[in-house]
């Protein structure tokens, strides 16, 4: 069996296949479903803004992720997941929303949000791209006629 074809002949097509519509149609749902959601976000050792404790957050090919979660059950999967299932894990309740449009670009550096990260294939992620988070956080952002391709 042949591998597909990494070249695309006419990348505007792929923007009609219904494929693509039905995946984009259903990640503009979740990503208003977990705008309006509050999520647990665990505290980190790090400190945050005045001193507190910032949030845990992990670095994946340059990208900081704040890491949330659903509920306490998928908190405790990840805890479980890191073999950290017996300490106490202490975290605030935050909209989505402010995640996404205060938390992110307060980061300072490329980030996004991972959401239920240690649940696989349920999990989520919202990476820092335009239509995700607000222009001035996105990496992929035009800055002079031109895509940015980082921070």
């Amino acid at each position: 069996m042949e591998a597909p074809s990494a070249e695309v002949d006419d990348p505007g097509a792929l923007l009609d296949d219904p494929e693509v519509v039905s995946r984009k149609r259903e990640f503009a749902r979740l990503l208003g479903e977990f705008r309006r959601t509050a999520v647990l976000v665990p505290l980190g050792d790090e400190p945050g803004p005045e001193e507190e404790r910032g949030m845990l957050t992990a670095d994946f090919n340059g990208i900081r992720f704040i890491l949330a979660f659903s509920d306490e059950q998928a908190l405790a999967r990840y805890a479980q997941a890191r073999g950290e299932f017996a300490r106490e894990w202490s975290y605030r309740t935050v909209l989505g929303a402010r995640l996404l449009d205060v938390a992110v670009p307060a980061a300072g550096v490329p980030c996004g949000v991972a959401l239920d990260c240690a649940d696989g294939t349920d999990g989520m992620v919202f990476p820092p791209v335009t239509g995700i988070v607000p222009d001035a956080a996105a990496v992929d952002r035009e800055v002079g006629g031109e895509a940015r391709a980082g921070r």
